[in-house]
This record gives structure tokens, C-alpha cells and sequence, in this order.
């Protein structure tokens, strides 16, 4: 039976997704999976919900928000991908000695698309002794829009994720002044399903964990180049020696585990920016939306 796996939205830092179709793992491992692009990460856990798809890749923060709204809730992370907050704080001029209180009374740009970004660098700035709603900050327009305003001087320092961050500072357009992955384990991006398919289709289902446990394999020894040939045409429109610079940026600040084993750290820590934020109305057990036996197996 074929696994029908939504894609949240198309980023460099889902890489081990694409490779794992890419490199051939999962039929490796004898489990069909077939990718089904979705509009939104909304629109992903809704065709998960309505049993469009068996499996989604998403943010734990949406299951945690959907347990939050709905104590009956049945989604469930269950393969960890991303274990680290994938955004970057990149500034118009250098500032190699950054805090965060440097923002205060400049113009910066938060992301628009998706929440958690924010919510996760206000956490830093709160947490460093800042009211985050003191700074303002712009966040009613894209990444696109906010790396042009940058490069343009109509903004001081941009939120965004890979390739935009090492476009600007490829160019010299832009600085490094925080990667959030640098606060440790935040659990970012996990597989989701319905704990009904979980248990249902399990022997199918560790298959295609023991494929990601693979893929996370050939992800840390190969190098950044052969990836971005590997997985060129998910990203026709990055420049390969680009792609390359983001993979091995991303690689040195461990933004992929080793394994696909979700850590209570990481959930721990995203689930404590979003109860600093508002955005839970209580507190989620970690075994309330994570389940990680089917990984335990497979990186056993």
C-alpha cells in the first residue's frame, strides 16, 4: 500500500525529505511513499485530518495547537527531521559581537508565512531580558519581499531561513548576526499521523522511518555538492554552488539529527516559547503528541 506523504511547503531545510525519495531509501526499504504537495501547512493537517494523506511532515507547534484546541486530538510526531530551529537573524551591517538588545530601535523584519519562527526568536529575546513587543517588529511581508527591502537599505536586519540567508551573505549584502539553531534542540520539523495509522499500518510505517533514519545517514557524510545535484530539481531556482554553502552551514550548526528520534529537549523548549507566547492555553505532555517508538526501532 502506498503511503501518501504531504509536503508542509517547499524549503531547503526539509533537504532529507526530498533525499529520501531522491537516493531511493524508502523503496530500499520496500515502502511506497508518494509525495503530495499541499498549498500550506494548514492545508497539509487538514488533508491529514480528512484522510487525504497518512502522513504529513510538520511543526510539533501544530500538534500541540490542535491538543491544545481539542484534548481528543489523535495527531502524533513520530520520525524527527528537523531538530533545530532553521532561521537566521541576518543585519545590513556587521555586528560580530550581536544582542539582542542591539534590535532595539531598529527595523526588523519577522516572518510572515508560518508562526514559529517568531515565536521561537521572540522566546530568545525575552528570555535575554527584552520585552519582544517593544521592537516592532515588520511582520507583514514575505521573505522575498524583506531580503530586497534589506539589499534596497529599507530595512536593518531580516528573520529568514536558507537560501535567502546565504544569498545575502554570499552577496555582502547581508551579516550573520544569530542562527536560532544555536540555542539547542528545538523540535522543528517531525513526520505526523493519526494515531489510528500509526498502529494500523506500523510494519509500513517503521519501513519508512528506517528510510529516514537512512537518508539522515547519507545526509551527514556526503558532500554538500553531490546533495545539491541530488536534489536539484526540488530546487530548480537555487544555484548549486548556493545550495551547497546553505547544506553545509545547516550541517555545522546540527540543524539534522543523527538519528530520527525526537528528544523531550527539543520538544520541551518549543513548547515553553509557545506558552511564553500565548499560543497554548495550557501545558502538552510530551507523551500527549510524540511517540517515538516506531525511531527507537529503527535507530536501534
Amino acid at each position: 500500500m502506498t503511503i501518501r506523504l504531504s509536503e508542509n511547503f517547499r524549503a531547503l531545510f526539509y533537504a532529507p525529505f526530498y533525499a529520501a525519495h531522491a537516493t531511493g531509501a524508502f523503496a530500499e526499504e520496500g515502502v511506497d511513499v508518494s509525495l503530495v504537495p499541499s498549498a500550506s501547512p494548514a492545508e497539509a493537517a487538514k488533508a491529514l485530518l480528512a484522510g487525504e494523506v497518512e502522513v504529513m511532515w510538520g511543526g510539533p507547534l501544530r500538534v500541540m495547537m490542535r491538543r491544545d484546541a481539542d484534548p481528543a486530538s489523535d495527531l502524533v510526531c513520530f520520525c524527527d527531521v528537523v531538530a533545530r530551529d532553521p532561521f537566521f537573524v541576518i543585519g545590513a551591517a556587521p555586528r560580530p559581537d550581536f544582542r539582542f538588545a542591539d534590535l532595539k530601535g531598529l527595523r526588523v523584519a519577522t516572518v510572515s508565512e508560518v508562526p514559529t519562527p517568531w515565536i521561537c526568536l521572540a522566546d530568545d529575546i525575552r528570555r535575554a531580558g527584552i520585552d519582544p513587543a517593544a521592537l516592532a517588529p515588520i511582520a507583514d511581508r514575505t521573505m522575498e519581499q524583506n531580503e530586497a527591502a534589506l539589499r534596497a537599505g529599507g530595512l536593518d536586519a531580516v528573520q529568514v531561513f536558507q537560501p535567502y540567508a546565504e544569498r545575502l551573505l554570499s552577496s555582502g549584502a547581508g551579516h550573520l548576526w544569530y542562527a536560532a539553531a544555536t540555542r539547542g534542540l528545538t523540535a522543528y520539523t517531525t513526520l505526523v499521523a493519526r494515531r489510528g495509522t500509526l498502529e494500523r499500518q506500523r510494519d509500513e510505517l517503521l519501513k519508512m522511518t528506517r528510510a529516514v533514519h537512512r537518508t539522515l545517514g547519507w545526509f551527514a557524510r556526503t558532500p554538500a555538492p553531490e546533495i545539491a545535484v541530488c536534489l536539484r530539481d526540488y530546487f530548480p531556482d537555487v544555484a548549486p554552488i548556493l545550495f551547497a554553502a546553505a547544506i553545509d552551514r545547516y550541517r555545522a550548526l546540527g540543524l539534522w539529527g543523527s538519528d530520527p528520534v525526537i528528544r523531550r529537549e527539543g520538544y520541551e523548549r518549543l513548547h515553553a516559547a509557545m506558552r511564553a507566547a500565548g499560543a497554548l492555553s495550557r501545558d502538552i505532555a510530551f507523551e500527549e503528541c510524540v511517540d517515538t517508538t516506531l525511531t527507537t526501532q529503527a535507530a536501534a
